[in-house]
């Protein structure tokens, strides 16, 4: 990316689990980029300060997903981003059964079990809860804090009949309200961008986002697309019909997968011609 686009690039090596739970990654983030985009920083490197973008691979992309809305809620940080580009991230865990969990519910590199376990992981939540969860029981109607935020995610009307196939809703008349309850993050957008109200999507710069056909995340991706052209952002999505989650650092010997090579050129041929 450094030597292809000419650019400088700042990985930021923001704490993990255990060592720190949500929000504090949310913070070392927000702070670093922050830093960074001070005059005399910007100077330091030789960066335009007119030619900055965010990006991140499935969690990063969750956190530069919720960076970019962090900041268009900041008067002084307001259109300080340029470009935001999103590597299979993921955006909601207020729904385990997209039509991308259900088709890739035991897909290998990240099957939907070890996914609602890593969020409760996040959240250091209670092991207990992530059957339930999988099953919706901590979204279900009768838990009123989240009803309301459903209809955001509704991707029955979110994503396109190619998508949705035969797929059914899962939604439940009566589930765990303790869930919600000792696991309140589960609801906050700055955990779950796509959740965001419309104000705050109408003011993040041009997108990226890369989707694979193969990864229960598939369908976060494809509704924050669609979620962020409704709000008027420019929105490029690029999905891979024989890509997996993760499939980008497959480029290099012995693993030099096809799909790696062509997601990673993609993604680089966009920035280059928007950033």
């Amino acid at each position: 990316m450094a030597e292809e686009l000419n650019a400088v690039i700042i990985s930021i090596e923001y704490r993990l689990v255990p060592k720190v739970y949500f929000p504090a990654q949310i913070h070392d983030v927000v702070r670093a980029t922050k830093y960074f985009l001070q005059p005399e920083v910007l100077h330091k490197y030789s960066v335009d300060p007119d030619r900055i973008g965010i990006s991140g691979d499935s969690a990063g992309g969750n956190l530069a997903a919720a960076l970019g809305q962090q900041f268009t809620q900041d008067a002084n940080l307001k259109n300080k981003l340029k470009v935001q580009a999103l590597i299979y991230p993921v955006l909601q865990a207020l729904d385990f059964n997209t039509p991308s969990y259900q088709q890739n519910v035991n897909t290998p590199i990240l099957p939907r079990y070890v996914m609602v376990k890593y969020w409760v992981d996040y959240f250091q939540g209670n092991y207990d809860f992530v059957q339930a969860m999988i099953v919706n029981n901590h979204t279900s109607l009768d838990v009123e804090e989240a009803v309301a935020l459903r209809a955001r995610l509704n991707w029955t009307s979110l994503l396109p009949a190619s998508i949705t196939k035969d797929y059914k809703p899962v939604m439940q008349t009566t589930g765990d309200a303790r869930i919600v309850q000792e696991i309140p993050q589960l609801l906050d957008a700055r955990a779950a961008p796509l959740i965001a109200e419309q104000e705050v999507l109408r003011h993040l710069p041009k997108t990226y986002i890369l989707t694979c056909e193969h990864d229960v995340l598939r369908d976060d991706g494809i509704m924050y697309a669609k979620r962020l052209e409704s709000a008027g952002v420019q929105v490029t999505l690029d999905h891979f019909e024989d890509g997996f989650h993760g499939c980008m650092i497959f480029t290099s010997w012995p693993t030099n997968f096809s799909v790696g090579i062509r997601t990673r050129d993609s993604y680089i041929k966009w920035l280059d011609q928007n950033l």
